[in-house]
């Protein structure tokens, strides 16, 4: 549908998902295309929406897809013999705000949607079963681990004793196991999947990060991290990394409460990932066609500004290619810092 012999003006992508085996596209069409890392660039797979697609979720391990367009979320994987069928369509009574699919499931898949102030679980044939749902409390963000969803929900406000929290619910019981956090901020963003077990991280809009253990109702830590609001996070045993609106990444440690370094980039952070050597994160704009910014246009300044960007760091010590490390990242203590590469060090001379 959109290879690179056709022919006009293609549909802008609106989703992109990865994980080990595959990468998925939607696009503002209604496309869904579904390529496999191994085998090449053709997409192995396609299917289409009538509408714009408002939500793209792809399994962690596995080759399953979940979309959700207008009032409809269709989930599809391949068979036993590889040939990709719709495993289930869904028709819920609003718009779908997010989506994820619960990783590490026998049989058929099941996804989580997010639909203004109703959470829905939705596995196989059956009708969507809803987990949670409030009247006038919208869901503000969603993750998902093996057995329970966590999500943050915008409460009715302090006359009517109803603050923002996050809560978590077990996906087998549909029973509320906790509600966590007490702020007047929405919560914006939360990690469940990638947390350490019986930890929960979340990101807010009164600027702070905050670690919960889901075995007690008060926070362990909680940091002031981003000026205008908390975008994107991601913790492990002991380092919390954090985006914000006004484009910083923080990497924190979480036993002392410091901060260990910060990065800036122009707009906000929109996509954190991380494991025991690297980093990748993603400034994306809000304003994605600005006045100005086309190719064609005559000022190229304007173009440049108004791109995303993405930055991948790589701290492996262990690696060959060492010049692959910045230099502040290799730094001694005696030697003279040289360009920063726009890091902010906590000890600019620490070897990392």
């Amino acid at each position: 549908m959109h290879g690179p012999g056709d022919a006009g003006p293609q549909p802008h992508v609106s989703f992109v998902r990865i994980n080990s085996s595959l990468a998925v596209a939607a696009y503002e069409d209604g496309t869904v295309s579904v390529w496999s890392l191994m085998t090449g660039r053709e997409p192995i797979h396609r299917y289409q929406h009538n509408q714009r697609i408002q939500a793209l979720a792809l399994g962690s391990e596995g080759a399953t897809v979940a979309t959700a367009s207008g009032f409809e979320v269709k989930v599809e994987s391949p068979d036993d013999k590889g040939f990709w069928q719709t495993t289930g369509t869904f028709e819920i009574q609003k718009l779908v705000n997010f989506l994820n699919l619960v990783p590490d499931v026998l049989g058929s898949p099941v996804a989580v949607a997010a639909a203004e102030d109703i959470v829905y679980v939705l596995k196989g044939e059956d009708p969507g079963k809803i987990l949670h749902s409030v009247y006038g409390q919208p869901v503000t963000c969603l993750d998902v681990s093996a057995h329970e969803a966590a999500f943050g929900v915008k409460g009715f406000g302090w006359l009517l004793n109803e603050p923002n929290q996050v809560l978590l619910y077990n996906l087998e019981t549909s029973q509320c196991l906790k509600k966590l956090g007490n702020s007047m901020g929405d919560f914006t963003c939360v990690n469940l999947q990638d947390s350490p077990p019986n930890m929960l991280v979340t990101g807010n809009k009164d600027r702070r990060v905050r670690v919960y253990d889901l075995r007690k109702s008060e926070s362990l830590c909680s940091l002031y991290a981003h000026r205008l609001g908390v975008s994107a996070v991601q913790m492990d045993d002991w380092k919390i990394v954090s985006g914000g609106e006004e484009g910083m990444v923080c990497v924190w440690d979480q036993r002392m409460g410091t901060k260990l370094w910060e990065t800036h980039a122009r707009h906000p952070v929109r996509y954190i990932w991380f494991n025991s050597h690297s980093l990748i994160t993603a400034n994306i704009p809000d304003e994605k066609t600005p006045r100005g910014s086309s190719i064609m246009d005559d000022d190229l300044t304007a173009h440049y500004k108004h791109r995303g960007i993405i930055y991948a760091y790589e701290f492996s010590v262990d690696q060959l290619a060492v010049e692959s490390v910045l230099p502040i990242c290799r730094s001694s203590y005696d030697e003279v810092t040289g360009y920063n590469y726009n890091i902010g060090l906590a000890v600019p001379y620490d070897n990392i």
